[in-house]
């Protein structure tokens, strides 16, 4: 059965590059093509989880290339391929970009096979390479519009900031191989030599912290909100931003083998959980809420890996995919339709047309976390690992959690309070209410009950060591504040809910970075520059100068002379030979003479030797 596992990330890469190639002659059928491919890939998704698929092929010498499906894997695939499928069919409805839909949908494809590869990788070489396509594409989709500076100005800082994360899992990789994971299989990473454990654990979680936009790396995912409508939707439910928070609990074993990384992992998470829920309290605008919100619940993924909460770090994330790719869609058709982003502008929304609201307030009522939905139970599952861990973990976890009913219901408020009619609202479409609808019935019905690979692996985590876990706590301090929160909202007239500015503005994290990463890159860059200028390029041009000068006395003292030598040697050989020649003449007298001459020097010489 590896036949499906090995097709399942080629599919929509291989149709993807093809609607890039085929270029503007496909924009017609690109939207459909690109839905069937997307459906397509959702079904083998499904053959390949039944069948608890595994596929080996040579890559390099001692690193096969293993792709496999099992416990972890198999729903994550599925989810990541059901989300690309709805929000394409979405984005063929008429919420996709008005330009260039064959390059849109080939590159969003490419997109969905690149977080295949990553999230069915058995081995680090290909999850690196899912991982690169992915970021490469995703500065590609968030920048698609080119011609708005802000757009590609955000994918670029998106591209740069997770790039530069990405380093660590080079750096796992090859310090893998130093500890002795000869063929850098995930599952080996853990039984390496230290140090070469803590280094790989290093690199693992800092590449995975950037990718998923945790602190202190936030701040790249509020610009991302310029992509379109499905690129948010597909890039901060089940793909690029989950695939950290997947490493993560990926590779669990190897963070609670180094006896530091888990305690760090699930710190992170717990605190972006918080910090990034009081920045989302503190947004007026809805995709920019939306956005800090994403930051807040990967925390609790991030939470779930260092705790040891595999299940429920599982859990959160599908039910985070069907929630967030929901509200993002909505988010994005309201914006086409009132041309506004902010909250107050779009008051009473949710009313026009009134199949939207529903849809909406189910998604938003699943990101609070209420009872009976899935991201409940899954905050109940992880954070009753945590409380076994450390309480002051729990409780910060606990405080996250609450601030997610709060910001939820600030959503709320606005979209469903009284206004007067707008001048236009988006239609209701049947085409665009069938995918979303399906989302709002995922975020409805997603629970433990229907998951049935995760419930056994789900009631072992509640009845870990024989006691039973404490799980209600949470779920009902989210309920009770999101309804008092509702309450007090609408008796007081809207939620006033004023934060300080660091809050509204991603606590001023982008501008952090810029101060303390790129400025001094930069900085360093010019004098680097200078010093090359000005020392370098001056050193070169005085050796380049006193070269000149030696050759030229070079040529004076050396060639010159030589060449004087050489003229005075053939001119007295030419004069040797005009002598040579003069007895030449065939006069006897000459022969004579020549023959005296010669026996007197021979008597001479031998009166001397004598």
């Amino acid at each position: 059965m590896s036949a499906p596992l090995w097709l399942l990330p080629a599919l929509p890469l291989a149709g993807g590059a093809v609607l890039l190639l085929t270029g503007h002659r496909a924009d017609r059928a690109a939207p459909t093509a690109g839905a069937v491919l997307a459906v397509a890939t959702c079904a083998l998704a499904t053959v390949a989880a039944r069948a608890g698929a595994d596929a080996t092929a040579p890559f390099l010498p001692g690193l096969p290339a293993r792709l496999s499906v099992d416990g972890l894997s198999a729903p994550l695939a599925v989810t990541v391929a059901a989300v690309a499928a709805l929000v394409l069919l979405a984005g063929r409805a008429g919420l996709g970009p008005s330009g260039s839909p064959a390059r849109f949908t080939g590159l969003m494809l490419i997109f969905t096979g690149a977080m295949l590869t990553t999230v069915t990788a058995a081995t680090l070489p290909v999850l690196l390479t899912g991982w690169e396509v992915m970021g490469a594409t995703s500065w590609a989709l968030i920048g698609h519009g080119w011609r708005d500076r802000e757009a590609t100005g955000a994918a670029t800082t998106a591209f740069l900031t997770t790039r530069g994360c990405d380093l660590g899992l080079y750096v796992a990789a090859g310090a893998g191989l130093a500890g002795g994971a000869a063929s850098l299989a995930l599952d080996d990473l853990a039984r390496t030599d230290e140090p070469w454990r803590s280094v790989t654990a290093a690199g693992v979680i800092l590449a995975a912290l950037g990718k998923s936009a945790q602190l202190p790396f936030s701040f790249w995912l509020s610009g991302a909100m310029r992509g379109p409508a499905p690129v948010s939707a597909l890039l901060h439910s089940a793909t690029m931003v989950a695939a950290g928070a997947y490493l993560l609990l990926r590779t669990g074993p190897l963070l609670a083998a180094t006896g530091w990384g888990a305690e760090l992992t699930a710190w992170a998470g717990a605190a972006t959980a918080l910090v990034l829920g009081l920045v989302a309290v503190a947004q007026r605008d809805l995709k920019q809420l939306l956005a800090a919100s994403t930051c807040a619940q990967l925390g609790f993924m991030v939470l779930a890996a260092g705790a040891g909460a595999t299940t429920g770090g599982t859990l959160q994330l599908l039910a985070h995919a069907a929630a967030k790719s929901l509200l993002f869609l909505l988010s994005g058709a309201w914006l086409s339709a009132y041309g506004t982003r902010l909250l107050p502008g779009l008051a009473g929304a949710a009313r026009l047309p009134r199949a939207l609201g529903p849809l909406f307030t189910t998604g938003a009522l699943c990101l609070a976390g209420l009872p009976p939905l899935a991201l409940w139970a899954a905050k109940d599952v992880l954070l009753a690992a945590a409380l076994t861990r450390d309480p002051w973990l729990y409780a910060t976890g606990l405080a996250g959690a609450a601030l997610a009913a709060v910001y939820s219901t600030k959503a709320l408020w606005y979209v469903w309070r009284p206004a007067p009619p707008p001048a236009t609202a988006p239609p209701a479409r049947p085409a665009l209410l069938a995918p979303l609808t399906l989302l709002a019935l995922a975020c409805a019905a997603l629970t433990p009950l229907a998951l049935p690979p995760l419930r056994t692996a789900l009631e072992r985590t509640l009845d870990s060591g024989g006691r039973p876990a404490p799980h209600l706590g949470e779920a009902a301090l989210s309920g009770g504040l999101a309804l008092a929160a509702a309450a007090w909202a609408w008796s007081r007239g809207g939620p006033r809910l004023d934060l300080p500015a660091p809050f509204t503005d991603w606590l001023g994290l982008e501008r952090a970075a810029r101060a303390l990463v790129v400025r001094p890159v930069l900085a360093a860059a010019r004098l680097a520059a200078a010093f090359d200028t000005r020392v370098l390029e001056r050193a070169t041009d005085t050796v380049a100068h006193g070269a000149l000068a030696l050759a030229r006395s070079t040529d004076r003292l050396a060639e010159r002379g030589l060449a004087d030598g050489v003229n005075a040697l053939a001119a007295a050989v030419r004069r040797a030979g005009t002598g040579a020649r003069r007895p030449q003449t065939g006069q006897l007298h000459q022969y004579l003479a020549q023959a005296v001459a010669a026996f007197t020097a021979l008597a001479v010489v031998f009166v001397l030797v004598r």
